[in-house]
């Protein structure tokens, strides 16, 4: 079985969504210079969206929606140590634990598992063993891609990264 994935198409243009609402109702495409290119079997068509601009009606129709929840913090360390190998374990967990804190937060752009993962690649490239308030202020920028956000947060840090998953302190 053949799969395509379209990923966040809602950063895409309308024109876009509206040549792939054709091209889903027919699973062909016309290029001028070839003509047109038909699937033998039509695929199963994975989209996903991080609802930057709401998609149209015709297209929801067409699908199965399926939310896809942040994970757990068991499962977001665990992530991270596989991800990240040789990341120490405390700081893994500060880093998993803070990223999950700012998930909850009103923020331009929530950070994800990627991030999460850019902030533990950019600590062991700086050499930083152990997080405190002054390391993850100044790399903030790995995890927190707007301005906004990073001076929302930049004095809640010492407070954000103290605390353990579950909320304790």
């Amino acid at each position: 079985q053949r799969v395509l994935l379209i990923d966040e198409l809602d950063r895409a243009d309308d024109e876009f969504e509206a040549f792939l609402l054709e091209f889903l109702a027919e699973f062909a495409v016309t290029i001028p210079e070839l003509g047109t290119v038909r699937a033998k079997r039509p695929p199963v068509v994975i989209i996903t969206s991080n609802r930057v601009r709401e998609l149209h009606d015709a297209l929801k129709r067409r699908c199965l929606y399926h939310w896809i929840e942040h994970p757990s913090f068991e499962r977001a360390l665990e992530i991270l140590q596989l991800r990240v190998p040789g990341v120490p374990e405390g700081m893994a967990r500060q880093i998993a634990s803070t990223v999950q804190q700012l998930q909850q937060m009103e923020l331009y752009k929530r950070p994800g598992i990627a991030e999460m993962i850019d902030w533990a690649e950019a600590m062991l490239a700086l050499g930083v063993r152990e997080m405190d308030a002054d390391v993850a202020a100044d790399s903030i920028g790995a995890v927190l891609k707007y301005y906004e956000d990073q001076q929302r947060v930049r004095d809640r840090l010492a407070q954000l990264i103290a605390v353990e998953p579950g909320g304790r302190a």
